[in-house]
């Protein structure tokens, strides 16, 4: 007996120290040497990178019902088909439970690659279709200018993504993407220029490019509802160390130099933040008391003044730190919010806010729903009750009512001069007394 539970629990702990893993698919293992500098980073910042073939028959993401990696990472372009229990609805699962998903391509990006980045909101261009900017191509360019140089200018305004010292231009060669700009989940990371097109640069061009100007994204994410992360780059070449060692040099227009591309700041933040290195909040402690009591409560009455406090953490170099932000709100719910307002902030990442209950008695919650680009989504409730104000409790004599305190004290004084008139009253008139 005592075998079978050590056999369970060295099976549990070797599930669990595996869904640390990341399962890196590649084409061909040259890809370990030619994009060594990305993969190294990712070991030093702890991770257990698993290298196999993209068409390897013994793939697996689950066994027994539970995910042997947390992390998939897909450079493998050219592959037809994936191998093994690995396909599009396999990868698409996995996200639905929760996995990290990073995905670089190019030009020679295969249908399956498609087939992903349309289950996710992505929209890749044709096969062989690469983005051509004639004006901002760099000057290691083969000539036909699908090397091409993008400023800083041009990424997210999210430094929970992109970190905050992006300033080396960046060198992109690939394919381009197109996103539903109704789709809120997905996210432009690194957009081209405005004279930027996706086309085959082979061939001349004939019809209207799939992806012109500002609306070829170069780089695109998704965070899903459940704060899965998807990473898709129309480049693999971003994230060699070809892209991240060569000098950048713009041929035309406005000068973009430097002695090293942005590549590797970039795809260092990009990958701490699709993995949840990064951008990751929770609640750590939430506390709601009468103003002038010590104590929490469940039941408020109508008119009391309430203090909301929360504290909020965010995960940041491995440890969970106090967040700080000036935009959270709080919402006191009863169906629809009769409140609303902005917290304020308070040392230690408590925010605090203080307002008086509704007139209104009922069910209430109060609730926090803080979504922002680049976090995951913070939502906490707490659902209390507010009831009426007890006969107690009522003031005696309320301002408001004195003119129907008068004219009530007037009528009683009213009906005994009356009454006493009509007792007590005698006619001595002559009529009277002959009768």
């Amino acid at each position: 007996m005592k075998i079978y539970l050590i056999l369970g629990l060295f099976l549990c702990a070797t599930i669990a120290l595996a869904q640390q893993d990341t399962l890196v698919l590649v084409d061909n293992l040259n890809i370990k040497e030619t994009h060594s500098q990305f993969f190294k980073s990712l070991q030093e910042r702890g991770y257990t990178l698993t290298f196999k073939l993209a068409d390897d028959s013994n793939l697996v993401l689950s066994k027994y019902g539970e995910y042997l990696y947390k992390n998939l990472i897909v450079f493998s372009p050219t592959v037809v088909e994936f191998g093994g229990q690995i396909d599009t609805e396999a990868i698409t699962k996995f996200i639905d439970e929760g996995g990290n998903v990073l995905i670089a391509g190019n030009a020679a990006a295969s249908d399956v690659y498609r087939e992903i980045a349309s289950e996710n909101g992505f929209e890749m261009d044709e096969e062989s279709a690469a983005v051509i900017d004639h004006f901002n191509f760099d000057a290691s360019d083969d000539g036909d200018h699908t090397r091409i140089v993008v400023s800083p200018k041009n990424l997210i305004n999210a430094p929970a993504i992109i970190g905050t010292q992006n300033t080396n231009p960046v060198l992109f060669e690939g394919t381009g993407l197109i996103i539903d700009k109704e789709n809120t989940l997905v996210l432009p990371i690194l957009t081209a220029d405005s004279t930027a097109y996706s086309y085959n640069p082979k061939n001349q061009v004939k019809d209207y490019p799939h992806a012109v100007g500002r609306n070829t994204v170069l780089i695109a994410a998704l965070q899903a509802r459940n704060n899965a992360r998807i990473v898709f780059s129309g480049s693999l070449f971003f994230f060699s160390d070809e892209a991240f060692n060569s000098p950048v040099s713009k041929v035309h227009g406005e000068k973009l130099k430097s002695d090293v591309s942005g590549n590797k700041e970039l795809a260092t933040h990009l990958s701490a933040w699709v993995f949840g290195e990064r951008g990751r909040l929770r609640v750590r402690r939430v506390d709601h008391h009468r103003q002038g009591d010590n104590t929490s409560s469940n039941t408020y009455t109508i008119t009391d003044t309430v203090v909301y406090r929360i504290e909020i953490e965010e995960l940041k170099n491995g440890k969970w730190q106090p967040f700080e932000g000036n935009d959270v709100q709080l919402e006191f719910v009863r169906i629809d919010p009769f409140i609303r307002t902005t917290l304020q902030r308070k040392p230690n990442g408590v925010y605090e806010g203080i307002f008086k209950v509704p007139d209104v008695w009922g069910v209430y919650q109060f609730k926090v729903d803080y979504d922002r680009v680049g976090y995951t989504r913070l939502y906490h409730s707490t659902q209390v009750s507010v009831r009426p104000l007890q006969h107690t409790q009522y003031e005696r004599f309320i301002p408001s009512a004195y003119p129907y305190y008068v004219s009530a004290f007037s009528m009683m004084i009213g009906v005994y001069i009356f009454s006493f008139v009509f007792l007590y009253y005698k006619d001595d008139s002559p009529k009277s007394k002959s009768e």
